[in-house]
């Protein structure tokens, strides 16, 4: 007969708080997910105006301030080196190269290629001795990469050039990931993305100048729109709160939470550039939401979904 423990009265109001805490987390890298799935299809417009570097110049270099006028009293641990270059390399390397991707192939093949990141977030992490993913967890990676790539494999006109780009894009992000959960220790999550932001923008910049100024007399009306919305509701808000749930999780966990970016984004690139959605697209999203709740197992717990199961 199995042995029923409990924990001590004092432990359990922690216990709940972290808990609480786990769940905001992960509110909080769902919601950063379905916002950055906006951001393929807003980048595909916003291009009509503004070239790739200059994109993530105004990006960046629009958000940064909003950001750290809200940190604001909390940016002095967050003014150092790594966190600057990384923030560099993470914001303005990987949007700069995702960015040069989306101009040369399809909305479709770009989502698909982002959905590379958490199984390489896994490999990353177990290459630097930080793995903390069980085999459920690799079965969900598995699950939501194959997901991805019913979602995401059909349709648009795409390139070899783009898409190595933005493979290129999803291995850097990968990297900043797993950095990420280090340079977040101690220090305030809203902050410390106003440093990367406005880091990127500075790195971006010398190479948007060699490209020449931009054009910004008269913008299409879609384009400065999609701009705008890049700018606000595509860096301010998503940015922070996957700073704010990768704070609180593993860097495997945190990495699932990218493949809502190619679900939402492929759906959008169905709606907005007539790219196929169909039954197999259907299912494919089916798999990748199995696959990110298979991927928060960790060693010695169920997964969520077999939790979600144990309790209808």
């Amino acid at each position: 007969m199995e042995r029923e423990t409990t924990n001590p009265a004092w432990l359990c109001p922690i216990l709940d708080d972290v808990n609480i805490d786990r769940r905001n987390a992960l509110t909080a890298l769902s919601v950063a997910g379905v916002i950055w799935g906006l951001g393929v299809p807003l980048t595909k417009v916003a291009m009509g105006w503004l070239d790739p570097a200059w994109l993530a110049v105004a990006r960046f270099g629009l958000a940064a301030p909003v950001l750290a006028l809200v940190a604001r009293g909390r940016l002095r641990p967050a003014l150092s080196v790594d966190v600057a270059a990384w923030g560099a390399l993470g914001f303005g390397g990987v949007i700069l190269l995702q960015n040069l991707g989306i101009e040369r192939t399809s909305v479709s093949h770009a989502a698909l290629i982002v959905g590379a990141v958490p199984a390489l977030v896994a490999l990353v992490a177990a290459a630097t001795g930080r793995a903390a993913a069980g085999p459920l967890a690799w079965v969900g990676f598995a699950t939501a990469l194959a997901g991805v790539g019913l979602v995401a494999g059909a349709g648009g006109d795409a390139s070899a050039e783009g898409d190595l780009l933005a493979l290129a894009a999803s291995a850097l992000c990968a990297l900043y990931i797993v950095a990420q959960t280090r340079l977040l220790r101690g220090r305030d999550a809203v902050a410390v993305t106003a440093v990367q932001m406005g880091a990127s923008a500075l790195a971006v910049l010398p190479l948007a100048l060699l490209g020449g100024a931009p054009d910004i007399a008269a913008p299409a009306p879609d384009a400065l729109a999609a701009t705008l919305a890049l700018v606000t509701v595509g860096s301010t808000l998503p940015f922070a709160l996957y700073a704010y749930g990768q704070a609180r999780v593993p860097a495997e966990v945190a990495g699932a939470f990218v493949n809502l970016e190619p679900l939402v984004g492929a759906a959008l690139g169905a709606i907005a550039f007539h790219e196929a959605f169909g039954g197999t697209q259907a299912v494919g999203a089916l798999a990748i939401l199995a696959g990110i709740l298979l991927s928060l197992e960790r060693p010695g717990q169920r997964p969520a979904l077999l939790r979600l199961g144990a309790r209808g």
